[in-house]
């Protein structure tokens, strides 16, 4: 909103307003406001939710000082969407594509979290909502995403194609593969495509992209249908892997905040190089027209995502829930598809996928033995990763640490964690 009026008055003499012409502007004052609305909104939340008494019902699985956190508010996911929301709403291009996804997404995914909470809390039904309703809506998001990316011609990206001598600008009309682009001829130095692409961007390779088309096994017409629907796919996948890994997390205070906050700040930093044409040229990385509104979106997301920490660093004040955890898995999921940053994640989200594997490894494992032995064995002595540390005196396949490690420490050692493999993917693009 405060974008566009400072649009509408661009051509009056106010001091300042050409300010909002600079996404570093935008985004420095996107993160200022998400953060204190999310400071200030946040304890009103937090005392209405205990003076409603919506406390978290704790299991005693005997981890350390775990009891002393039954009755903490949760939900607290409320206020990061609620501030992130109302910043994108005053800063962010709302025309732009990129903008309305990612609202889409929080909202979607912050319905599907509430539910889930509102059950558990007011219903006292501690399985929530069932995991195939769950699975089935993030699909559905997945499915908008990925349609959207295939069909609508405001989301391409530019390639150079040939050096030229003309010194003229014309444009002219292509079409390859049924795929609709635009050769855009620039006062005699190179010319590129503005195109519909399934290109995303990979390491270790000599101009960092991978297309999907490579793994289809058609040619021509069939072949276009088909690196399309492999592209689709991969979003959904990466869609529901990025939630779910984001809500197994969250279970230490403040560890998916903190986390989430690093990867947040990284995924910005890239769509804000990505949007614009001479930093991707000068680093040799995709070029996306328009991606730029992503890193104010991102930097409201990490703003929102600090003021939540002030009350969820330990001890916690409030809990997330799967409001929060759901919602800001989606976020970093749908932000790098849109930045083509996807592949990345891997690396980026590398707190996520260890803490998602230790529990498909421990449920693999369990199963195995239980059907050879006649008694399920553990891998590590408890799943997800994070409480293996404040285990002991059980039988697993992994033993150390051989004492429990404090909770603040565990947090704080993820973060460590977090910030190296987050300098890891930025060192990524300038290695080939």
């Amino acid at each position: 909103m405060l974008y566009h009026i400072a649009q509408a008055l661009r051509d009056c003499d106010i001091p300042g307003i050409g300010l909002f012409n600079y996404l570093s502007f935008r985004a420095m004052l996107a993160s200022v406001i998400s953060m204190l609305i999310s400071f200030l909104a946040g304890g009103r939340i937090i005392r209405w939710l205990q003076k409603k008494q919506i406390g978290e019902e704790i299991r005693n699985l005997g981890l350390e000082g775990q009891m002393k956190k039954t009755g903490t508010p949760t939900m607290g996911g409320v206020f990061i969407i609620l501030s992130l929301v109302v910043t994108a709403l005053l800063v962010c291009d709302l025309t732009n594509i990129y903008t309305q996804l990612l609202l889409l997404t929080t909202l979607w995914c912050g319905a599907i979290g509430f539910t889930d909470d509102y059950i558990k809390v007011f219903k006292h039904n501690k399985e929530g909502m069932s995991e195939h309703s769950k699975l089935f809506l993030q699909i559905g998001l997945g499915f908008i995403i990925g349609l959207t990316v295939c069909f609508s011609d405001r989301i391409v990206v530019r390639e150079d194609i040939e050096t030229i001598n003309d010194s003229s600008i014309v444009t002219e009309s292509k079409k390859d593969l049924n795929v609709n682009s635009e050769r855009l001829v620039t006062n005699g130095h190179h010319s590129e495509y503005v195109v519909k692409s399934t290109k995303t961007t990979i390491p270790f390779v000599k101009d960092h992209e991978f297309d999907y088309k490579s793994f289809s096994p058609f040619k021509g017409k069939w072949g276009w249908y088909c690196k399309w629907a492999v592209y689709v796919l991969m979003i959904v996948i990466v869609i529901t892997a990025c939630s779910n890994g984001t809500n197994l997390t969250d279970g230490l205070d403040g560890l998916s905040a903190g986390s989430s906050a690093i990867v947040g700040v990284v995924i910005g930093i890239l769509a804000w190089l990505g949007g614009n044409a001479l930093n991707s040229e000068y680093l040799n990385i995709m070029y996306i027209p328009g991606s730029g509104e992503i890193a104010i979106f991102m930097a409201a997301f990490v703003g929102s995502l600090i003021g939540f920490l002030w009350y969820n660093s330990y001890p916690a004040q409030v809990f997330m829930g799967d409001t929060g955890s759901l919602t800001i898995g989606g976020i970093i999921g749908v932000s790098a598809i849109l930045i083509r940053k996807e592949l990345l994640l891997p690396i980026l989200c590398g707190i996520f996928l260890v803490e998602s594997l230790s529990v498909i490894i421990q449920r693999f494992y369990f199963k195995y033995t239980k059907r050879k032995y006649g008694q399920g064995r553990r891998v590590f002595k408890m799943a997800p990763l994070h409480h293996h540390f404040q285990k002991v005196n059980i039988d697993a396949v992994i033993q150390t640490p051989a004492r429990e490690i404090p909770e603040a420490k565990i947090v704080t050692r993820f973060w460590i964690v977090g910030l190296i493999l987050a300098v890891a993917t930025l060192a990524l693009l300038k290695i080939r």
